[in-house]
């Protein structure tokens, strides 16, 4: 008899048997509030009835038409209607299932459209498992060890993780914009750089989120020297961090924007944004895959972001991660083992630290398992294990998010009893 792997260990020991909103069922009948969200991916909620309408009237007429076999009206659809909700300029489009395939497809298109080699990441960042998605890839040793030699042509430079360094904001974004010319002075050349690549805001790296002055910085330098920008909102898209892109929150514009997760309220799609200009000068036969821009899947997304602009739920997640963050820092001041509360929007992470302030991973997957026998599913992140995240769906109202905070208090006095 088969079995899943050894290796695909749960974060909570739910079987789950259906979704609703922002709740999971598991086989015995339990209810869950969810705060995981399918990390980040059920953006509208587990089996929103439009989303869910739109899959199986789909499923009924056609499930597969690949797309560099024939087109169909789905993706063609979904690539118009998305003109409506990128940014300004980010006209051309290229559809994948995964956000690791988005990365590797918006590292492949500024290698050729620049001619240019090397890349650089920032420290903490996650792009993905693939070989070229996991050779850019720093927020913790899993996701990269023992596949050396990695992809060459990557370079790391700090990110502007300021709770890390014991710093302020503006000097941790003073040094990390330091430490990159150097870099570009010492490890990559300007005329050898093909592209930047960075998170708004750390995912797997901690929910850190970038800095306006850090990211300005990035765009003023990949303007001077012809570098791209390549923003990855894998994670950040779709409303999740109160604005409908991550990266609006610092004031500039990508270059390649990567999207994925939320897209399709949890059918695998993926996408690149480029200029049209910029997407031409891929080379001819680069851009392709089997089941890439699924019909199904497109259909979904086209409801999806139907939902999201009639149910204002970009707005929602702005005024519930405020209400959120503003009941995990009240909190956190009873919990001096929470060093840090930080987050954009619907995507909130609290670390915990010891009395000297180094990481303490015990306390916080106790925490996180308190949760679960609490109701609240929630997922960890952080290269030490030590950062409980929160990412409800877009659609939590406000008694939703009480019912969260509840749950959390009662697992920060079971997690730190004694």
């Amino acid at each position: 008899m088969a079995t899943l792997s050894p290796l695909l260990k749960q974060a909570t020991p739910v079987l789950a048997a259906r979704g609703e909103g922002c709740y999971l069922y598991a086989e015995d009948g339990t209810r869950y509030l969810d705060f995981t969200a399918g990390i980040g991916v059920t953006s509208t909620g587990h089996c929103h009835p439009r989303v869910v309408e739109a899959a199986q009237q789909q499923v009924a007429t056609l499930i597969h038409g690949q797309y560099t076999t024939v087109m169909h009206r789905p993706l063609l659809r979904l690539a118009e209607r998305l003109g409506d909700v990128l940014p300004a300029g980010l006209d051309s489009l290229f559809f994948m299932n995964s956000g690791s395939e988005s990365v590797e497809a918006a590292l492949r298109l500024a290698r050729h459209a620049t001619g240019r080699p090397n890349v650089v990441v920032f420290h903490g960042s996650f792009h993905g498992r693939t070989f070229g998605a996991a050779s850019m890839t720093t927020s913790g040793l899993k996701f990269r060890a023992g596949l050396s030699p990695l992809m060459g042509g990557v370079a790391v430079a700090p990110f502007p993780t300021a709770f890390r360094y014991g710093w302020d904001e503006d000097t941790a974004t003073e040094f990390a914009l330091r430490e990159l010319d150097y870099l570009l002075n010492t490890v990559t050349a300007p005329q050898e750089t093909a592209a930047f690549i960075v998170e708004p805001v750390l995912g797997e790296g901690g929910y850190i989120p970038a800095t306006p002055g850090f990211l300005q910085g990035l765009r003023e330098r990949a303007d001077r020297h012809g570098i791209l920008l390549i923003v990855d909102e894998v994670q950040t898209g779709w409303g999740r961090t109160g604005t409908y892109w991550g990266h609006e929150h610092f004031g500039v514009t990508p270059d390649i924007l990567v999207s994925a997760k939320g897209l399709a309220s949890g059918f695998p799609l993926s996408l690149i944004a480029a200029r049209e200009e910029l997407m031409a000068k891929a080379w001819p036969g680069s851009q392709g895959g089997t089941y890439g821009g699924n019909a199904v899947a497109c259909a979904a997304a086209l409801a999806t972001v139907d939902v999201i602009e009639d149910e204002k739920l970009v707005d929602n997640a702005a005024a519930m991660g405020a209400e959120l963050f503003t009941g995990l820092q009240r909190l956190a001041s009873d919990h001096p083992g929470i060093g840090d509360v930080r987050g954009l929007g619907l995507m909130v992470g609290c670390e915990f630290v010891t009395a000297d302030g180094e990481p303490d991973a015990a306390t916080a997957q106790r925490a996180q398992a308190a949760a679960h026998e609490n109701g609240l599913l929630l997922l960890m992140c952080g290269a030490w294990g030590n950062v409980v995240r929160m990412i409800p769906p877009l659609i939590v109202s406000p008694a939703q998010v009480q019912e969260g905070l509840e749950a959390w208090e009662r697992a920060l006095r079971s997690a730190t009893a004694g």
